[in-house]
């Protein structure tokens, strides 16, 4: 009996066994910690000791704050077209004999290009100056022997008057007078054709020079000296139709099909920015010129001309380009160039007990400044003092967030 007690006193467990290995106890124990862990962070955040997380931006002088640009509406994709571009050719078929023009030079309006044989054109350009020369020549003799009969039927009348010359006599002078007469305006008309004549050969002659029709650059030769050019095709034969193209580049501009069922987000004068595909990190800026008032049935779209704001080199006809239609963006009211303040987004600035303020950070440290508020120009407002240009303040403040941000609170940006 006694062997046994001892046994089962051995198995109990003393009350400093059950207080340090008691599972349920050290749970328990666990778990206050950790509320009051989670109260006291609580406090903390509440008390505004913990830094806040904010958003920033740098005050910008006012007058300089470009307009902000609306949100993309539509996308679409077209190519760079000229507007003037010109096959340069001839009026007539002729021989080349001159060619004054490579790709890639820039040319002046009205520079000659090439020459064409003008032997033949020369040749009777002469012949209707001599023929002009002639009638000349016809017409003074034709004055000189009016004159003659003038002075003739003059003496002819005195004579009569004295009745020593005959009815006839007088008569025969009077209509010699007439016919010299009738024979000089025929000739003044023959001398106005000739003059006339003269001046058509001269054309056709100045028309072996072919001339640029406008200032542009040369993208294409497309003839030699020796060969023969046409403005008209001559079919399977060696006869060029044109001596070069030229593209006036400050004529560039962007046409692109818009599918019809989206053309109503297109109007003109509508901001445009283009990227071409050879320059996929550079935002061109654009404008909408007019919509082509027809529709293609076949592919069920609206062709849209698109402007370039400036030209640039880079730019050139028939690349591919991607182009973003935006929307007309928030209303501006655009402020003088000499305005005086800074221009911060309007949700920096928040009314406190009647008060409007800012949150400045300053090595990120808020300080509270009071400031005097101007005009509202889309999404920034006019700060005319408080706030000096480049200085760091907080954005999207909400009531909430103002009530946490305190006098020398530390922040962290976002």
């Amino acid at each position: 009996m006694n062997d046994k007690k001892a046994l089962l006193g051995e198995l109990s467990i003393n009350d400093a066994q059950r207080d340090s290995s008691n599972p349920l106890a050290v749970w328990m124990l666990v778990v206050i910690i950790a509320v009051a862990a989670s109260v006291s962070g609580w406090f903390w955040f509440a008390s505004g000791e913990q830094p806040v997380l904010v958003n920033l931006v740098r005050a910008e002088p006012a007058g300089q704050q470009e307009k902000p640009q609306g949100e993309t509406v539509l996308d679409a994709s077209g190519y760079v077209t000229a507007r003037r571009q010109a096959t340069v050719s001839s009026k007539f078929t002729g021989k080349v004999m001159e060619v004054f023009i490579e790709e890639g030079v820039y040319v002046e309006a009205n520079q000659l290009l090439a020459r064409l044989d003008n032997s033949t054109q020369l040749a009777q350009y002469n012949l209707i100056k001599s023929q002009l020369k002639a009638s000349q020549s016809r017409l003074l003799e034709v004055e000189v022997q009016l004159n003659e009969a003038e002075l003739q039927f003059t003496r002819t009348v005195q004579l009569s008057e004295r009745q020593l010359a005959s009815q006839s006599e007088l008569d025969r002078a009077d209509l010699l007078v007439k016919r010299l007469k009738a024979r000089l305006a025929s000739l003044q008309i023959d001398i106005e054709v000739g003059e006339s004549s003269v001046q058509v050969q001269q054309q056709q002659l100045d028309d072996t020079e072919i001339r640029a029709p406008f200032a542009g650059v040369v993208i294409a030769k497309a003839a030699q000296p020796g060969e023969m050019i046409s403005p008209i095709s001559a079919g399977g034969g060696f006869t060029r139709t044109g001596i070069c193209t030229i593209v006036d580049m400050q004529s560039l501009e962007i046409e692109v099909d818009v599918n019809e069922s989206y053309i109503n987000r297109v109007k003109p004068d509508q901001l445009v920015t283009a990227t071409l595909n050879s320059y996929p990190d550079w935002k061109i800026d654009a404008k909408v010129i007019t919509i082509i008032p027809t529709a293609d049935r076949n592919k069920a779209t609206v062709r849209v001309r698109i402007a370039f704001q400036a030209s640039d080199s880079r730019i050139l006809p028939d690349m591919g380009v991607k182009v973003s239609f935006m929307d007309d963006g928030p209303e501006v009211i655009q402020l003088p160039s000499d305005a005086v303040g800074v221009l911060i987004p309007n949700n920096s600035v928040v009314n406190l007990e009647g008060e409007n303020v800012v949150f400045v950070v300053i090595d990120s440290i808020v300080e509270i400044r009071a400031v005097k508020v101007g005009l509202k120009q889309g999404n920034n407002r006019n700060i005319l003092s408080g706030v000096q240009k480049g200085e760091r303040v907080v954005i999207d403040v909400t009531r909430q967030l103002a009530e946490v941000l305190t006098e020398g609170q530390e922040v962290i940006v976002n």
